[in-house]
């Protein structure tokens, strides 16, 4: 008979860093991503911060940030932002709040299924605004809520509604900009 014991936030965070790793219905589940995964991350990450920081909104956290959802998963968008004065200095190293914008950049490897599990999950436990990039697809998914959705392709672009307000990846300009949907480039 197989035995399972509940692990930690500590003995989470102790884990060699290897990989990104989860918490998900007590079962430990690691997430690698590839480099062309982690440039988009990085991307998107740097742009985010610079917006939120000199308009002083709140934290943009990586991929290696975990939450405490209510459901008792610990789950890491690979980039989450969190409005000022929720994320407090003497928080715990695993914050028990839901972020209110996450963003998951899909990988080859990603099964659908438990995207939309981890998007509806993150609904569920608060979390207000969810951007599903999807590189190769060149567009990505908008969540609100379960049933509010929309897909923006990389002619369109990806807004911080009222959760990062006046927030675009790319700034508009008298040219188009590239929209972050499109993925790294490779030259």
């Amino acid at each position: 008979m197989a035995t399972t014991r509940t692990i930690t936030d500590a003995e989470l965070l102790g884990l060699p860093k290897d990989g990104k790793y989860e918490l998900v219905d007590g079962e430990i589940r690691v997430r690698p991503a590839g480099w062309k995964h982690e440039i988009v991350v990085m991307l998107l990450g740097a742009r985010l911060t610079a917006f939120v920081e000199q308009q002083r909104l709140g934290q943009v956290l990586g991929s290696n940030t975990l939450y405490a959802l209510p459901g008792g998963n610990r789950r890491g968008p690979d980039v989450s932002f969190v409005a000022a004065g929720r994320l407090l200095p003497d928080s715990p190293p695993i914050p028990r709040l839901a972020p209110d914008l996450a963003v998951e950049i899909l990988s080859p490897d990603d099964s659908p299924r438990e995207v939309l599990d981890k998007v509806g999950e993150y609904l569920q436990s608060g979390v207000r605004l969810v951007w599903v990039i999807d590189p190769a697809g060149r567009k990505a998914v908008v969540h609100r809520s379960l049933t509010d959705v929309r897909e923006i392709t990389d002619k369109s672009d990806l807004e911080g509604e009222d959760v990062i307000p006046a927030y675009a990846p790319m700034p508009r300009s008298g040219a188009k900009p590239r929209s972050l949907a499109a993925g790294p480039r490779l030259n």
